[in-house]
Order: C-alpha cells, then sequence, then structure tokens
C-alpha cells in the first residue's frame, strides 16, 4: 500500500486516545462532525460476519484498516456459469485471512488461466479510517474499475490518497465482476436458462452486499456513493437505469468518470447471437445438443482459450462481450431510459477528458480499422466506426463527417477519428446522464478534465492518477479534485478547500438539458465553463442512437 502522510480525522484520533485515562468515556468523533461521536470501542483488524470472520490489516502511516479479498458471493463456476451470482455466499467460510488480493477474474484476451487469474474471483475490499467504531455510521464510496467488460482489476486502486485527503472521513470499497464471456455472453441459449449481463449482475449483488454488511465496517448503508471509471462508469450508469430505474435503495449518489455508451443490442439480436456461436464452436461446444450445458461442464482454460480466439477473429472491434438489452435486468436502452425519465432519481456527477478518443482505432490489429496506418482513409475511419457500432450506414457515416470535417483537425485523420470516437462513445454519454437528471429536477454536476501537463494529454483514463497513486503536493490540481470528488460523496455537494482560490471555485450544478454548464479542471484554474459547439454535435449524436443502438 502506498504510504501517505496521515489524515487530519487520523490523527485526532490517535492524540485523543493517547491523552483519554478512562477509554470508556472517551467520545471520539471526527473533526468535521460531532454527529459521529461514540463511545464504543474502534474497530480492529477482526471483523465477523454471519458467515466467516475476517483478518484484515491496519496501516499506521495511513492511518487505514484494510479487509482484502472479502468473498461476496459463491464461485460462478460450474452449472452457476452464466448466471446470476449467488450472494452472500452460501458456506461459511471460518476464519479468513483478508490482508491481501484475491485472485482476479479472468481477463478477456487471455488465451489460458494462470498466475493470480481465476474464474472464482467475486471478492471485494474494504477500507476503513483508523478508528471508525461500530456505529460511526461512515459514508460509503464504491468503485467499479475500467476495461471494456473485459479487462481490468480492482488492484490498481487504493484508497489512500482519497481517505486523506476527505474533509469528512468515508469507508471506500472496490468490488470484482465477471468479465469478457465469463461476464457477458448473451443470446437467446442465456436467456432461457441463465443470466445475460452476469458481470452487471455481479455488481448488484455486491451492493446489495453492502447495504446488509457493511455496518459491521461501521459504514451508513444508507448513504452509498457507487463510483467508476470507463466501463466503471459505464457500470454506474447501468446501475443507475436498472430494472427501470429501481436502484432497491441500494445507493444515495452516482458519478462516473468517462461513461462508455456501447452497442446495446437486445439479447436476441443477430450480432449477439453470432459471437455466441463463435465462442461455442470455439470452445467445443458447437455441436453439442446443449451448447450452454456443455459451456457450463468445460474445463476453464477451454473457455479462456476460446474467449481470446474469439477476439481475435475480431480485429475491427474493440470489446465484443459487453452489457446488451436482456429484457430483465436492463430494460432499454441507456439512450431511450434516460430519454423517458427511466432511471434512479438521485444526484449524479458524470464527466470527461479532453481527448477520450485518442489511440483506440491505432491500437486495433487490423489495417482496415487503424487509422495510423500508411494509406489510411475516410473508409479506414469507417470501417474502425463499424467495429464499434455495427449497424452505422455509409449515409449516417457522411452525416458524421459533416459534424466533424477533416478540414477542422488540420486535415488529420487521427485527429478527425479521436474527436468523433471521443465524443460519440464518452463525452456526449456523460452530458446525456448530467442533463437527463437536470432535465427530471435531480442535482447534476458535470466536469471536463483538461491537462496539458499529464501524461498523454487528457486521454482516457488520465485522471485516474489524481485519485489513486500521484501524491505530490506540487499539483494541487489533484488534491483539489480528490476534495470535489469525496467532498460529493460524503455530503452531496462537491466543494474544495485549497487555500488557492485557482483550485477551489464553486463547481455549479448542470443548469441545461443538454449537460451544460461544466466544471473544467485545469491545472492553471478550475472554473465553470461552457461549449455551444460541443451540445450542438452531442445533440447530433442522440439523433443517432437507435441506429447505433446505444
Amino acid at each position: 500500500m502506498i504510504s501517505h502522510p496521515r489524515s487530519v480525522f487520523s490523527n485526532v484520533i490517535i492524540i485523543a486516545l493517547a491523552l483519554c485515562l478512562v477509554p470508556a468515556a472517551c467520545s471520539i468523533s471526527s473533526p468535521t462532525t460531532s454527529a459521529r461521536a461514540s463511545s464504543a470501542a474502534p474497530l480492529n483488524t477482526t471483523i465477523t460476519l454471519d458467515y466467516g470472520t475476517f483478518i484484515g490489516s491496519r496501516n499506521t502511516t495511513s492511518g487505514i484498516l484494510s479487509f482484502e479479498g472479502v468473498r461476496y458471493a459463491d464461485a460462478p463456476t460450474g452449472d452457476t456459469r452464466f448466471r446470476a451470482p449467488v450472494s452472500p455466499p452460501t458456506t461459511h467460510l471460518g476464519t479468513v485471512n483478508a490482508t491481501k488480493f484475491a485472485d482476479i477474474c479472468i481477463q478477456a484476451t487471455s488465451s489460458n488461466v494462470t498466475g493470480d487469474a481465476s474464474e472464482d474471483c467475486l471478492f471485494g475490499n474494504i477500507y476503513v479510517p483508523v478508528g471508525t467504531t461500530p456505529d460511526s455510521k461512515l459514508p460509503v464510496l464504491v468503485f467499479f474499475h475500467g476495461g471494456g467488460f473485459q479487462g481490468g482489476s480492482t488492484k490498481s486502486y487504493l484508497p489512500d490518497l482519497l481517505l486523506d485527503t476527505s474533509a469528512e472521513p468515508v469507508i471506500f470499497a472496490t468490488f470484482a465482476y465477471r468479465l469478457g464471456a465469463f461476464g457477458f455472453l448473451s443470446g437467446s441459449e442465456v436467456f432461457a436458462n441463465g443470466d445475460g449481463n452476469a458481470g452487471l449482475l455481479d455488481q448488484r449483488a455486491a451492493l446489495r452486499w453492502v447495504q446488509t454488511y457493511v455496518s459491521a465496517f461501521g459504514g451508513n448503508s444508507a448513504n452509498v456513493t457507487i463510483w467508476g471509471q470507463s466501463a466503471g462508469a459505464g457500470s454506474t450508469m447501468f446501475q443507475l437505469m436498472a430494472n427501470g430505474g429501481d436502484n432497491e435503495g441500494l445507493f444515495a449518489r452516482v458519478m462516473g468518470d468517462s461513461p462508455s455508451l456501447n452497442f446495446l443490442p437486445p439479447y436476441n439480436d443477430g450480432a449477439v447471437e453470432t459471437l455466441y456461436q463463435q465462442f461455442t464452436i470455439n470452445a467445443g461446444c458447437g455441436d453439442a445438443n446443449d451448447t450452454l450445458a456443455c459451456l457450463r461442464a468445460a474445463d476453464v482454460n477451454t473457455l479462456a482459450n476460446a474467449s481470446s480466439v474469439t477476439l481475435a477473429a475480431r480485429p475491427t472491434s474493440l470489446y465484443p462481450f459487453a452489457p446488451i438489452v436482456d429484457g430483465k435486468f436492463l430494460l432499454e436502452r441507456p439512450s431511450v431510459a434516460f430519454a423517458n425519465g427511466r432511471f434512479a432519481k438521485v444526484p449524479v456527477s458524470f464527466g470527461s477528458n479532453t481527448n477520450e478518443g485518442n489511440n483506440w482505432s491505432q491500437d486495433l490489429p487490423s489495417p482496415s480499422a487503424n487509422v495510423s496506418e500508411p494509406g489510411a482513409t475516410n473508409q479506414t475511419l469507417f470501417t474502425f466506426f463499424a467495429g464499434q457500432f455495427p449497424n452505422v450506414t455509409q449515409e449516417t457515416f457522411h452525416q458524421i463527417e459533416g459534424q466533424y470535417p477533416i478540414e477542422s483537425y488540420n486535415n488529420s485523420l487521427i485527429r478527425q477519428t479521436s474527436a468523433i470516437y471521443g465524443e460519440a462513445r464518452y463525452i456526449c454519454t456523460a452530458m446525456m446522464i448530467t442533463g437527463s437528471a437536470t432535465n427530471y429536477s435531480i442535482t447534476a454536476h458535470g466536469y471536463h478534465y483538461d491537462n496539458p501537463d499529464a501524461e498523454g494529454f487528457s486521454v482516457h483514463s488520465s485522471e485516474l492518477p489524481a485519485f489513486f497513486t500521484f501524491a505530490d503536493s506540487s499539483l494541487p490540481l489533484f488534491t483539489a479534485m480528490r476534495q470535489y470528488f469525496t467532498s460529493f460523496a460524503t455530503g452531496g455537494a462537491p466543494v474544495a478547500t485549497l487555500d488557492d482560490p485557482s483550485n477551489n471555485a464553486t463547481w455549479e450544478p448542470v443548469n441545461t438539458t443538454t449537460g451544460m454548464s461544466r466544471i473544467l479542471f485545469h491545472p492553471d484554474a478550475v472554473a465553470m465553463e461552457t461549449d455551444d459547439a460541443l451540445v450542438s454535435r452531442c445533440q447530433f449524436w442522440r439523433t443517432t442512437d437507435d441506429e447505433l443502438q446505444r
């Protein structure tokens, strides 16, 4: 775990404990709220739940109790493959060492299961400020990682910076969810005898787990904020609109960095059925009478190899295994749900980075869809875009080119592609969510991260170091961003309190149904901004949603 200076909250607790001669009479509270004062003894590294006792660790430098590798569901193996998770665990676990991460979920591109990956991967990590008592009722911030629903893990998201910066104490938690074919295989066979969107159902189970068990860690189940980045932000978007907008009281607020709006056909769409058939054939189950039963009986390495082979055969597509409209959990496409108010009416905060669309086409192995290849043309761009949204027509593509004329990008096909893809998939998605919330009188905040000092200049995911890895005090922008985000989670109002007024501007709510205005995070200054040209382009993208099936 990264070491950082002990938080103010932790210092207060430690000093108070040192001075207290009669512990039972000592009431310790956050410096910012006396409502959490408690005479109960602070939590130690042992937490007992009804299905096991978890022994975590204490970091006296960061002031954090860590409980890593906490199982929240049974292993989704054998007959439980391609089904909703079984949570909480049905077997008593006894005493569990919770001082290290559990195995990560199998990555979709892995040809076999090695190292720290496993199909048995439904575990969470809970981080609690030292000094928290069982009745502290701290706010809870749950984070879902990104990775295109095909990769990623919880291991990169340690809470030291967030908890150290937060003005109020908060519990931070991360949860793994199934990826690739294990989490997002769909089609008629899965619909008939399983569950599509299993990875999203894993997340839902994790949120229900939080409701049941977070009080044992000193958390307040009525004050949960969910947050994610990229596919994780897409996940929080899907959790907002799941079950027609019924969030079951699982969360009070939602945040998202660069929410991904992907091709989202129904479960029995031809593209979905074809993907299922290809995967089944590659797994050696193509001729089985019951293909799904065959897949459930197959060796896990066989399925991993089938996944990697299936993806390799789609060299123009980035993330074929992805959420779909299953008619059970996701009832409709996001553009329809948000336009019609069928989402949970809770405060939201979503945003994006300047250059979200950089590098995606250039990373594809197929020259036909890679705009950095010599001789690439606008047909290359079309092939790339169609690889992500297969229903796009040439007529609509010409309209897209009209919105993004290459002359506006110094006749650079790469820059034109970046602008088109970045706004279509990420930037305008954030504005769709915040604009729709505003349209239904729900408080929404939007942001724009633009940092020329950062590596890659504000490309997709480049804001993450501000929250999880970069502690250099010479970058007050990052400290301000952590303050804004954690204060939204703890109290619902994003506020920064740095001495430098250039980094603590008032983050005003979105004031139009288009998703504007929003706050600009820039190293020179933090300030509210509007962008009429961007609003116009995002309104254009809304006219394509039915064709692109988003």
